[in-house]
């Protein structure tokens, strides 16, 4: 169609230009009408600038499977196409983007060479700028993306390090008291050694200790009332029975599951001037035996948190395998478990029935790190109060849900959708880079195909994230790993 340079010169992109300008636009470029259907798609050689001059476009994005609608318009003037021709071959010359038209639609299309020599030529300035801002926007993010990573992986190193400290200083206090309570043991043996006690009696002592040492592994635990009541009757029957400290040897009975009727078969068993000395005896296999039970639980406890470190790190594991969603949020919310400490009540509303996906795992665990450290953040900078974190899982349709609530604030309306923006964040100045849900919204939507989603109002913050139950047939990986 005819060129109009007093037509092109209407729209707000070249009402600028001088005639001469408009003259070489009109004889490099040409006007081209489309009727309803394509343009051009994502992925294609970029090879025209478009400017509309009239009709409706509607721009999308290739997610998966899906062409997801990114932007529809009938404003005069709107450009698509070649947009980074000036960079020339410094970046992949294709289409970022799919464009179609609703309606017959005229552009005027200028090829992607004459675009970028106008560039150069014209606005030579204007071009180092773009640039520069292009490529240093480009290494900013990675820069403060890796810093990013960092500074989570340095939160969780904090987590790791407290949670290990615990039960690591319990099995160290367990082992010191226990080495003292062996000590104790062999001095007793010494005692026995002298010849006090017959053979009978000694057997007997034996036999009584083993079948103790089976109570204490058949504890029940009780209520602090019980206990404190099942005390107070120990403690009686000690003094009653002559026993020293009764009251100090009572709660380690009660820990044990002793009763006053274990201590009636007892004193039916040896003879009464030796009933203390056995008292004692026993006192130290109940102790001996609940330590080992201490140091037991913390040892195990810490393999746990290894287990959950090296789950959470994927260390050991392909980059790209069918995985348990389940797996991955305990292994994280462990992981943070410092993090969340008391003051945020953390629900699991799991549906176990859900099938294996196929994913990174350990990128799938950043994204469950990002969205949980947010609510956290939302939930405790809200007056200083406590709140719930609830995680949910879930099948909607042919995909599996995970869903991330929170009784925070909320995200107010005005900002809702920025909030995926990289560099947008609403976190005070260092505790933020903006770039935590960007980084999430790439792994989920560009490098698994799923989305991610947000629904917010005070008080009932939701971040859904949804992926396929299936491979998808094509992958775009265009998120660096972490």
């Amino acid at each position: 169609m005819p060129c109009s340079p007093q037509e092109i010169s209407s729209l707000f992109l070249f009402e600028k230009l001088s005639p001469e300008q408009l003259g070489r636009l009109c004889a490099e470029g040409r006007v081209e009408q489309f009727e309803p259907g394509p343009v051009y798609t994502e992925g294609d050689p970029a090879t025209c600038f478009y400017v509309m001059v009239e009709g409706t476009v509607v721009l999308s994005r290739r997610v998966g499977g899906d062409d997801v609608e990114v932007s529809r318009t009938s404003q005069r003037g709107v450009y698509a196409g070649a947009m980074q021709a000036y960079l020339g071959d410094q970046v992949p010359q294709t289409y970022t983007n799919s464009m179609r038209v609703t309606e017959p639609t005229r552009f005027f299309v200028l090829p992607a060479q004459s675009f970028a020599d106008i560039m150069q030529e014209w606005f030579p300035m204007a071009a180092h700028l773009l640039e520069g801002l292009f490529f240093g926007s480009k290494n900013t993010q990675r820069a403060v993306g890796q810093r990013e990573r960092l500074l989570a992986l340095g939160s969780l190193s904090a987590g790791l390090t407290h949670e290990l400290n615990n039960p690591a200083a319990a099995a160290v206090r367990a082992t010191a008291t226990l080495r003292e309570r062996v000590g104790k043991m062999r001095h007793k043996l010494a005692h026995i050694s002298q010849g006090q006690y017959s053979r009978e009696t000694i057997a007997e002592l034996i036999e009584i200790q083993e079948r103790t040492v089976e109570r204490v592994a058949k504890a029940t635990a009780l209520s602090p009332l019980e206990a404190s009541d099942r005390e107070d009757e120990l403690a009686d029957w000690l003094d009653d029975h002559g026993i020293q400290e009764g009251w100090r040897i009572a709660p380690t009975f009660v820990q044990a599951g002793l009763d006053t009727d274990w201590l009636e078969q007892v004193a039916a068993r040896v003879a009464e001037e030796i009933l203390p000395s056995a008292i004692g005896w026993l006192n130290y296999t109940v102790e001996t035996e609940l330590l080992m039970d201490e140091i037991d639980d913390s040892t195990t406890r810490i393999s746990h948190l290894v287990d959950a470190a090296k789950q959470y790190s994927q260390l050991d594991r392909a980059p790209h395998r069918v995985v348990d969603v389940h797996e991955l949020l305990d292994s994280t919310l462990l992981m943070l478990s410092g993090k969340t400490g008391s003051r945020v009540r953390v629900v699991k509303d799991y549906d176990r029935s859900l099938p294996d996906v196929p994913a990174y795992p350990a990128e799938l665990n950043q994204v469950w790190t990002n969205l949980i450290d947010n609510a956290v953040f939302a939930i405790t900078s809200n007056g200083g109060g406590d709140g719930t974190l609830t995680v949910r899982t879930a099948r909607e349709g042919d995909r599996l849900l995970v869903e991330f609530r929170d009784t925070g604030p909320g995200v107010p309306a005005d900002i809702r959708g920025r909030i995926f923006d990289p560099f947008f964040t609403t976190k005070p100045v260092g505790e933020g880079t903006g770039l935590g849900l960007d980084i999430s919204w790439r792994i989920v939507v560009n490098k698994h195909h799923g989305s991610l989603q947000v629904e917010s109002e005070p008080g009932d913050t939701r971040f859904q994230v949804l992926l396929p139950l299936t491979d998808p047939e094509s992958e775009t990986d265009t998120t660096p790993a972490p």
